[in-house]
Protein backbone atom coordinates (compact mmCIF):
# COMPACT_ATOMS: atom_id res chain seq x y z
CA UNK A 1 0.00 0.00 0.00
CA UNK A 2 1.52 3.45 -0.84
CA UNK A 3 1.72 5.76 2.06
CA UNK A 4 2.16 8.61 0.04
CA UNK A 5 -1.11 9.89 -0.76
CA UNK A 6 1.11 12.61 -3.37
CA UNK A 7 1.94 9.66 -5.49
CA UNK A 8 -1.49 8.18 -6.49
CA UNK A 9 -2.68 8.63 -9.70
CA UNK A 10 -6.25 8.35 -11.09
CA UNK A 11 -7.42 6.15 -13.91
CA UNK A 12 -9.07 6.87 -17.25
CA UNK A 13 -12.55 5.01 -17.43
CA UNK A 14 -14.56 4.61 -21.03
CA UNK A 15 -18.07 3.54 -21.91
CA UNK A 16 -17.88 2.43 -25.06
CA UNK A 17 -21.62 1.21 -26.87
CA UNK A 18 -23.31 -0.22 -23.77
CA UNK A 19 -26.53 -1.65 -23.89
CA UNK A 20 -29.06 -3.24 -21.07
CA UNK A 21 -32.22 -4.76 -20.98
CA UNK A 22 -34.69 -6.16 -18.52
CA UNK A 23 -37.50 -8.16 -19.40
CA UNK A 24 -37.54 -7.04 -22.68
CA UNK A 25 -37.28 -3.03 -21.59
CA UNK A 26 -34.00 -1.31 -22.92
CA UNK A 27 -32.50 0.84 -20.11
CA UNK A 28 -29.26 2.04 -21.59
CA UNK A 29 -29.60 2.12 -25.54
CA UNK A 30 -25.57 2.84 -26.67
CA UNK A 31 -24.02 4.60 -23.89
CA UNK A 32 -20.51 6.14 -24.29
CA UNK A 33 -18.48 8.20 -22.29
CA UNK A 34 -14.95 8.84 -21.79
CA UNK A 35 -13.75 10.18 -18.29
CA UNK A 36 -10.08 11.75 -18.05
CA UNK A 37 -7.68 10.18 -15.19
CA UNK A 38 -7.98 12.62 -12.10
CA UNK A 39 -11.26 14.11 -13.53
CA UNK A 40 -14.47 14.80 -11.48
CA UNK A 41 -16.92 13.60 -13.78
CA UNK A 42 -20.77 13.39 -12.87
CA UNK A 43 -23.62 11.46 -14.37
CA UNK A 44 -26.92 13.68 -13.93
CA UNK A 45 -29.91 13.03 -15.01
CA UNK A 46 -34.15 12.22 -13.74
CA UNK A 47 -35.29 9.32 -11.89
CA UNK A 48 -35.56 6.02 -14.25
CA UNK A 49 -33.19 7.78 -16.81
CA UNK A 50 -30.50 4.73 -16.23
CA UNK A 51 -28.05 6.43 -13.72
CA UNK A 52 -28.19 3.18 -11.48
CA UNK A 53 -27.99 0.70 -13.95
CA UNK A 54 -25.06 2.18 -15.35
CA UNK A 55 -23.20 2.21 -12.19
CA UNK A 56 -24.26 -1.10 -11.80
CA UNK A 57 -21.86 -1.79 -14.61
CA UNK A 58 -19.15 -0.13 -13.63
CA UNK A 59 -18.37 -1.79 -10.25
CA UNK A 60 -19.59 -5.23 -11.43
CA UNK A 61 -22.95 -5.79 -10.79
CA UNK A 62 -24.08 -6.39 -14.22
CA UNK A 63 -22.81 -7.59 -17.17
CA UNK A 64 -23.93 -5.26 -21.01
CA UNK A 65 -26.03 -7.41 -23.12
CA UNK A 66 -23.20 -5.39 -25.30
CA UNK A 67 -20.59 -2.77 -25.32
CA UNK A 68 -17.48 -2.84 -23.20
CA UNK A 69 -16.15 -0.32 -20.33
CA UNK A 70 -12.27 0.06 -20.16
CA UNK A 71 -10.21 1.24 -17.34
CA UNK A 72 -6.82 2.92 -18.86
CA UNK A 73 -7.38 1.22 -22.14
CA UNK A 74 -8.26 -2.55 -20.76
CA UNK A 75 -11.39 -3.81 -20.47
CA UNK A 76 -12.49 -4.92 -17.39
CA UNK A 77 -14.95 -7.73 -18.58
CA UNK A 78 -12.24 -10.24 -16.93
CA UNK A 79 -11.77 -10.52 -13.50
CA UNK A 80 -7.94 -10.76 -13.88
CA UNK A 81 -8.09 -6.86 -15.32
CA UNK A 82 -10.33 -5.73 -12.91
CA UNK A 83 -8.01 -6.38 -10.68
CA UNK A 84 -5.32 -4.89 -11.44
CA UNK A 85 -7.11 -1.44 -10.76
CA UNK A 86 -8.47 -0.42 -7.07
CA UNK A 87 -11.63 1.27 -7.40
CA UNK A 88 -14.30 1.99 -4.08
CA UNK A 89 -17.89 2.76 -4.28
CA UNK A 90 -19.20 5.11 -1.58
CA UNK A 91 -22.80 3.97 -1.45
CA UNK A 92 -25.93 6.38 -1.22
CA UNK A 93 -26.72 5.31 2.07
CA UNK A 94 -23.43 5.20 3.31
CA UNK A 95 -24.04 1.11 4.46
CA UNK A 96 -22.34 1.57 7.87
CA UNK A 97 -22.46 -1.71 9.96
CA UNK A 98 -24.39 -0.59 13.35
CA UNK A 99 -22.69 -3.57 15.39
CA UNK A 100 -19.07 -1.60 14.37
CA UNK A 101 -17.73 1.36 15.50
CA UNK A 102 -16.98 4.06 13.15
CA UNK A 103 -13.27 2.94 13.45
CA UNK A 104 -14.50 -0.08 12.99
CA UNK A 105 -15.97 0.25 9.67
CA UNK A 106 -13.26 2.21 8.17
CA UNK A 107 -10.52 -0.69 9.09
CA UNK A 108 -13.11 -3.43 8.06
CA UNK A 109 -11.66 -4.27 4.59
CA UNK A 110 -8.02 -4.30 5.82
CA UNK A 111 -8.99 -6.50 9.21
CA UNK A 112 -11.11 -9.13 6.99
CA UNK A 113 -8.14 -9.64 4.62
CA UNK A 114 -5.67 -9.05 7.39
CA UNK A 115 -3.89 -6.49 5.17
CA UNK A 116 -1.83 -4.87 7.67
CA UNK A 117 -1.31 -5.49 11.54
CA UNK A 118 -4.22 -4.26 14.21
CA UNK A 119 -1.88 -1.44 15.33
CA UNK A 120 -0.78 -0.57 11.74
CA UNK A 121 -4.64 -0.75 10.50
CA UNK A 122 -5.61 1.92 13.77
CA UNK A 123 -3.16 4.09 12.31
CA UNK A 124 -4.70 4.22 8.50
CA UNK A 125 -8.16 4.65 10.27
CA UNK A 126 -7.58 7.62 12.13
CA UNK A 127 -5.27 8.81 9.05
CA UNK A 128 -8.44 8.30 6.91
CA UNK A 129 -11.49 9.56 9.51
CA UNK A 130 -8.83 13.00 9.71
CA UNK A 131 -9.03 13.19 5.71
CA UNK A 132 -12.46 14.01 6.19
CA UNK A 133 -12.61 15.49 9.17
CA UNK A 134 -13.75 12.68 11.56
CA UNK A 135 -10.77 12.15 13.76
CA UNK A 136 -12.66 12.25 16.82
CA UNK A 137 -15.84 9.89 15.56
CA UNK A 138 -13.50 6.89 15.48
CA UNK A 139 -15.21 5.22 19.01
CA UNK A 140 -17.85 6.51 18.04
CA UNK A 141 -21.05 4.02 16.77
CA UNK A 142 -22.54 4.74 13.26
CA UNK A 143 -26.44 5.78 15.32
CA UNK A 144 -24.36 8.69 16.51
CA UNK A 145 -23.49 10.30 13.79
CA UNK A 146 -25.52 12.66 11.77
CA UNK A 147 -26.24 11.80 8.25
CA UNK A 148 -23.45 13.85 6.98
CA UNK A 149 -21.06 12.30 9.16
CA UNK A 150 -22.18 9.13 7.99
CA UNK A 151 -21.16 9.50 3.86
CA UNK A 152 -18.20 10.89 5.38
CA UNK A 153 -17.17 8.22 7.31
CA UNK A 154 -18.57 5.86 3.98
CA UNK A 155 -15.58 8.16 1.89
CA UNK A 156 -13.17 7.26 4.62
CA UNK A 157 -13.63 3.69 4.52
CA UNK A 158 -13.02 4.04 0.72
CA UNK A 159 -9.68 5.45 1.06
CA UNK A 160 -8.22 2.84 3.05
CA UNK A 161 -7.61 0.79 0.23
CA UNK A 162 -6.10 4.08 -1.56
CA UNK A 163 -8.53 3.71 -4.76
CA UNK A 164 -7.62 5.44 -8.12
CA UNK A 165 -10.91 5.79 -8.85
CA UNK A 166 -13.81 6.13 -6.49
CA UNK A 167 -17.74 6.15 -7.49
CA UNK A 168 -20.29 8.13 -5.49
CA UNK A 169 -23.62 6.61 -5.66
CA UNK A 170 -25.92 9.76 -4.93
CA UNK A 171 -23.95 11.50 -2.08
CA UNK A 172 -25.85 14.16 -0.93
CA UNK A 173 -29.39 12.46 -0.77
CA UNK A 174 -30.92 12.56 2.44
CA UNK A 175 -28.78 15.22 3.11
CA UNK A 176 -29.83 18.94 4.41
CA UNK A 177 -28.16 22.11 2.26
CA UNK A 178 -25.17 22.64 4.94
CA UNK A 179 -24.00 19.11 5.00
CA UNK A 180 -24.91 18.15 1.19
CA UNK A 181 -22.09 21.47 0.22
CA UNK A 182 -19.59 19.60 3.09
CA UNK A 183 -19.99 16.93 1.29
CA UNK A 184 -19.32 17.95 -2.14
CA UNK A 185 -16.28 19.85 -0.89
CA UNK A 186 -14.92 16.31 0.34
CA UNK A 187 -14.95 15.46 -2.93
CA UNK A 188 -13.27 18.47 -4.37
CA UNK A 189 -10.76 18.22 -1.33
CA UNK A 190 -10.01 14.99 -1.89
CA UNK A 191 -10.16 15.08 -5.73
CA UNK A 192 -7.20 17.41 -5.72
CA UNK A 193 -5.25 16.14 -2.80
CA UNK A 194 -4.74 12.71 -3.79
CA UNK A 195 -5.57 12.99 -7.64
CA UNK A 196 -7.86 10.38 -8.14
CA UNK A 197 -10.16 9.89 -10.86
CA UNK A 198 -13.85 10.69 -9.40
CA UNK A 199 -17.09 9.76 -10.89
CA UNK A 200 -20.49 11.00 -9.16
CA UNK A 201 -23.64 9.86 -9.82
CA UNK A 202 -26.34 12.23 -8.84
CA UNK A 203 -29.78 13.97 -9.89
CA UNK A 204 -28.41 16.85 -7.48
CA UNK A 205 -28.25 19.94 -9.75
CA UNK A 206 -26.18 22.25 -7.14
CA UNK A 207 -23.85 19.59 -6.62
CA UNK A 208 -23.08 18.36 -9.98
CA UNK A 209 -22.17 22.10 -10.98
CA UNK A 210 -19.95 23.03 -7.88
CA UNK A 211 -18.03 19.88 -8.11
CA UNK A 212 -17.79 18.42 -11.92
CA UNK A 213 -14.92 19.32 -13.99
CA UNK A 214 -17.29 17.61 -16.83
CA UNK A 215 -21.01 16.26 -16.72
CA UNK A 216 -22.78 13.90 -18.78
CA UNK A 217 -26.56 14.20 -18.76
CA UNK A 218 -28.44 11.01 -19.52
CA UNK A 219 -32.28 10.69 -20.27
CA UNK A 220 -33.87 7.89 -21.64
CA UNK A 221 -31.25 5.61 -21.46
CA UNK A 222 -28.86 7.56 -23.57
CA UNK A 223 -26.11 10.23 -23.09
CA UNK A 224 -27.84 13.77 -24.46
CA UNK A 225 -24.71 15.85 -23.88
CA UNK A 226 -21.41 15.82 -22.01
CA UNK A 227 -19.60 18.86 -20.94
CA UNK A 228 -18.28 21.71 -18.60
CA UNK A 229 -20.80 23.01 -16.31
CA UNK A 230 -21.33 26.28 -18.34
CA UNK A 231 -21.36 24.28 -21.65
CA UNK A 232 -24.60 21.99 -20.29
CA UNK A 233 -26.26 24.62 -19.05
CA UNK A 234 -26.39 26.16 -22.21
CA UNK A 235 -27.19 23.05 -24.33
CA UNK A 236 -30.60 24.27 -26.05
CA UNK A 237 -32.09 20.75 -25.64
CA UNK A 238 -35.80 21.02 -24.49
CA UNK A 239 -35.34 17.91 -22.16
CA UNK A 240 -32.03 19.01 -20.28
CA UNK A 241 -33.30 22.54 -19.95
CA UNK A 242 -36.68 20.95 -18.45
CA UNK A 243 -34.56 18.62 -15.82
CA UNK A 244 -32.02 21.37 -15.33
CA UNK A 245 -34.63 23.99 -14.53
CA UNK A 246 -37.35 21.87 -12.76
CA UNK A 247 -38.70 23.85 -9.87
CA UNK A 248 -42.58 24.10 -8.21
CA UNK A 249 -44.51 26.87 -10.29
CA UNK A 250 -46.97 28.53 -8.02
CA UNK A 251 -50.67 29.58 -9.23
CA UNK A 252 -51.34 33.04 -9.61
Amino acid sequence: MNNNPQQLQGVGLAVRGLHKSFDGQEILKGVNLEVQPGEIFVIMGPSGSGKSVLLKHLIGLESPDAGEILINGESITTPEIAAKYRMALVFQSGALLNSLTVGENVGLYLTEHRLRPPAEIAEIVVEKLTDVGLKDAVDKMPAELSGGMKKRAAIARALVIEPQLILYDEPTSELDPVSAVVIGNEILHLNRRIHVTSLVVSHDRDLAFGVADRIAVIIDGQIVTVGTPDQVKNYHDPRVQEFLHADFKREK
